[in-house]
């Protein structure tokens, strides 16, 4: 779990609630970039709360996105009442996307929001706003310049509030998937400069899966070449390997196309992957 935004430990439940309240009132009409995770979700649900009909959560569809993520964010718009729509976004379509730079989340999200921006401008929102937090802002996240760059707002990120204060905002008014663990896209899988292409981020998907139904819920599928590498909870780790049929797991990840399979004992970490960064700067 995320560490505490002191700034905000003095403050209750209902301040935090209505500082991101106050923002929503000083707009008319918002559309609010809605993927599913907790962050947007509790954006998307605070905007609608203000706003009512004049809130538009957008999710964005993808090769990046697995099926069960996108049933998750429409069940969970019609849990809150949301108005919720759905577009196709093509970041596969774009070399610089795929080909997998350091900075390649700053291609998807440019991606994303040069298609809701002209969505918002066509049916009258005069803001996008999306899900960022203020713990993000401590990471490496290119994406963020995409958003910047596009006069996207962060509410979460502006009134500072943290993964844990979303938590525990989300818990407080009662939305069942508080402690839903984070799920960034598929793309997020694979080591920088490995190339991307569909089939692999299928691959990933069906590994991930898998895991999933038998009852895992915070978990990474790393894909690196031809071989999968999978990361779970350090403290799950030796029920894991204790319980679970080893041999059935790796013949059905060699039937989705990798031709090793590893488990990661150091355990799930986020940004992991961002390691390799610290090693090239001189």
């Amino acid at each position: 779990m995320d560490e505490p935004n002191f700034r905000l430990q003095t403050m209750t439940i209902t301040q935090k609630l209505y500082q991101l309240q106050s923002i929503f009132y000083a707009m008319d009409r918002a559309l609010i970039a809605y993927s599913g995770g907790i962050d947007s979700t509790l954006v998307a649900r605070i905007a609608h709360d203000v706003l009512g009909s004049q809130a538009l959560a957008v999710t964005a569809d993808s090769p990046s996105l697995m099926f069960e993520d996108l049933e998750a964010a429409k069940s969970q718009a019609v849990f809150m009442g949301l108005n919720h729509r759905i577009v196709q976004t093509h970041e596969m379509d774009n070399p610089n996307y795929t080909s997998n730079p350091t900075n390649r989340c700053y291609f998807c999200k440019s991606e994303l929001h040069d298609t809701l921006k002209p969505l918002a401008m066509a049916e009258d929102y005069p803001y996008v706003v999306d899900g960022l937090n203020a713990d993000d802002l401590q990471d490496y996240r290119p994406g963020i310049q995409a958003a910047k760059e596009r006069g996207v707002r962060s509410p979460l990120a502006e009134v500072g509030i943290s993964k844990l204060d979303v938590r525990e905002i989300s818990k407080y008014l009662g939305l069942p998937w508080w402690d839903k663990p984070s799920q960034p896209c598929l793309s997020s899988r694979f080591p920088y400069g490995e190339l991307i292409t569909t089939e692999k981020l299928h691959r990933v998907g069906q590994c991930e899966r898998y895991l999933r139904q038998l009852g895992i819920r915070n978990l990474r599928v790393r894909s690196d070449g031809e071989t999968a590498r999978i990361e779970l909870p350090p403290d799950g780790i030796k029920d894991f390997v204790a319980t679970v049929d080893l041999n059935t797991l790796v013949t059905a990840f060699q039937e989705y196309g990798f031709t090793y399979v590893t488990l990661d004992l150091e355990g799930y970490k986020s940004g992991k992957l961002n390691r390799v960064l610290a090693k090239t700067v001189v």
